[in-house]
């Protein structure tokens, strides 16, 4: 059986055109979709499925051109189904009782509706006589009866699917006890909607991407004025060896990767929350290949957890701190190349090291910087505006 899926760990394929929330632009050539070669997902690869349930012409098009070519009808849209096939190559499921079919009436899916906690312990992984199960819940709690399936079907081999009316609760879906279920079946005819569950998609697909850091070599170590810092407080906790990219610089083209205060120390209890980033001007990496100075970080925004090796999350701010303290200016080469930072003068604020097998060492506290360290570092375009790198002639100096 060949389904529709979207893998989350998969580049996205660069569209011919995306329609405009006011328009969509439906063409074979634009819209023909290669099926993927199996229904169940890879639970390594994280792969999600998406599935469309929808009546409207528009949010079809939408969703194929952004590469979802699956799509649920009841079996007296037949006509619709036919109609929209000779449009795009997509795979039409119909819904029959509690039965989901293909066009030859193989049966896909089996739809069980949750309304009660009774309802979610008579559910068995074992007793389910479909390849695929679609949950569609009829009662106000989702969050924790999508945490509870995630955790019985570990090891069912199919793909558990849930029946979302909106993005955000594709979302909750997809995220369910961090790992989330295998996809969701999603039940729009507001283009909007997907629209904003592509771009979350696209977010998670980046996540799956390692960034490229380079090895620069300490060249000035110098105790300067007073400044505005700022400590970053993440709603997540950071391991050894992970900072932000808050790869933070003072060059928007080379972004010092910069420890967070998660290492337990004599006189000051271990923060595996926060970064002590830099200065107010400084430039932080952001979610989508943006930066933002740190100076317009506040709760609720997003930036990037980056460890040695460049693997990297997103980690939501809870909350920024400024004040006034004593900086150092750290300078490194790379090549030709000369990038700076300022960084508060304090024990706890540390850059990362390039990973050794023979040294155990992650990071060096700036008190204890010398000529000749090396420090890991994220080489980018250097001209920026509003975040976005663009190009155009700068001079940063």
């Amino acid at each position: 059986m060949a389904l529709g899926s979207f893998s989350f760990c998969q580049a996205a394929t660069p569209l011919a055109s995306v329609p405009s929330p006011g328009r969509a632009s439906c063409t074979s050539k634009h819209l023909a979709i290669k099926m993927s070669k199996s229904a169940m997902r890879d639970k390594k690869e994280k792969s999600k499925m998406v599935w469309v349930w929808t009546e409207n012409k528009e949010v079809f098009c939408a969703s194929v051109e952004r590469g979802w070519n699956t799509f649920v009808f009841h079996p007296k849209n037949r006509q619709v189904a036919n109609d929209w096939s000779s449009i795009a190559t997509i795979q039409p499921l119909f819904l029959e009782g509690s039965h989901v079919k293909d066009e030859q009436q193989q049966k896909v899916a089996v739809v069980y509706n949750v309304s009660s906690p009774h309802d979610l312990q008579t559910l068995i992984p074992e007793e389910i006589e479909a390849d695929n199960l679609i949950i569609s819940f009829h009662d106000e709690w989702q969050v924790i009866p999508a945490e509870n399936i995630v955790a019985a079907f570990q090891g069912f081999k199919g793909a558990v699917l849930a029946v979302s009316t909106s993005s955000t609760d594709a979302q909750v879906f997809l995220e369910a006890l961090e790992q989330g279920l295998d996809g969701v079946v999603l039940k729009v005819d507001k283009l909007d909607e997907i629209i904003r569950l592509k771009g979350y998609v696209d977010k998670r697909n980046a996540d799956c991407t390692g960034l490229e850091l380079t090895k620069a070599t300490i060249s000035k170590v110098e105790v300067v004025g007073m400044g505005d810092r700022v400590c970053v407080d993440l709603c997540s906790i950071m391991r050894p060896g992970e900072g932000l990219l808050v790869c933070v610089g003072s060059f928007a083209r080379g972004l010092f990767l910069v420890h967070s205060e998660c290492l337990e120390t004599n006189y000051i209890a271990s923060r595996p929350f926060r970064v002590n980033a830099g200065p107010v001007h400084a430039y932080v990496a952001v979610p989508g290949g943006k930066t933002s100075y740190l100076s317009e970080l506040c709760a609720g925004k997003e930036v990037l957890i980056v460890d040695q090796n460049g693997s990297w999350r997103t980690a939501t701010v809870g909350r920024v701190k400024i004040e006034s303290r004593p900086l150092i200016l750290v300078e490194a080469k790379e090549g030709d190349e000369t990038y700076n930072i300022f960084l508060q003068n304090a024990e706890t604020v540390g850059l990362i090291c390039p990973s050794r097998d023979d040294d155990a060492k992650t990071v060096i506290p700036v008190t204890s910087l010398k000529v000749g360290d090396e420090v890991l570092l994220r080489k980018q375009g250097g001209a920026r505006h509003t975040g976005i790198e663009i190009t155009e002639f700068i001079v940063e100096k």
